[in-house]
């Protein structure tokens, strides 16, 4: 379960708006953090010190396949992002990496910047506390809860094999 406030984007945020190919000479998480959503949102950074989810529009994390993306999200501080609909190669980065993301229309379009939600994967609901209001998702699968809590497929993958 994951509680916080929202910073709030438009559709079609790809990934080079994410993290813009300049800095893609690194893969330093906390290198590529700093440098997350600059081109698009100059006080992310500033935000993301009070407000710990995403909420955006459809095509989240449309163009390129690079990892970079997702890492540089989560490395920023983001617990969760909820859009529309996602890019599916970013979508699995994101699972890939453990940075859960929801697919969720009514919230993607009901949510404001600001508001303070709760997502709970395994129940399968946001709670918008802000606006007293429930949007049903569906629950994360055990087995991708699995590579969530272990921070990403490759941490899932050694602890099976400890």
């Amino acid at each position: 379960m994951i509680q916080g406030k929202v910073i709030k984007y438009k559709d079609n945020i790809d990934t080079d708006v994410i993290i813009p190919a300049r800095y893609l000479n690194t893969s330093d998480p906390k290198e590529l953090s700093l440098h997350c959503m600059e081109d698009l949102d100059k006080d992310f950074g500033e935000k993301v010190k009070s407000s710990n989810i995403m909420v955006a529009g459809k095509n989240f994390g449309c163009g390129s396949s690079r990892e970079h993306a997702p890492i540089a999200i989560k490395a920023s501080g983001i617990k969760c992002i909820v859009a529309e609909t996602f890019s599916r190669i970013f979508y699995r980065n994101s699972i890939n990496i453990g940075l859960p993301i929801i697919e969720c229309k009514e919230a993607s379009k009901d949510i404001d910047k600001n508001d303070e939600i709760i997502i709970d994967f395994k129940k399968g609901y946001i709670k918008n506390i802000t606006k007293d209001k429930n949007y049903a998702i569906n629950p994360f699968p055990p087995f991708m809860q699995k590579i969530i809590e272990s921070e990403g497929l490759i941490n899932y993958i050694k602890n099976q094999n400890s």
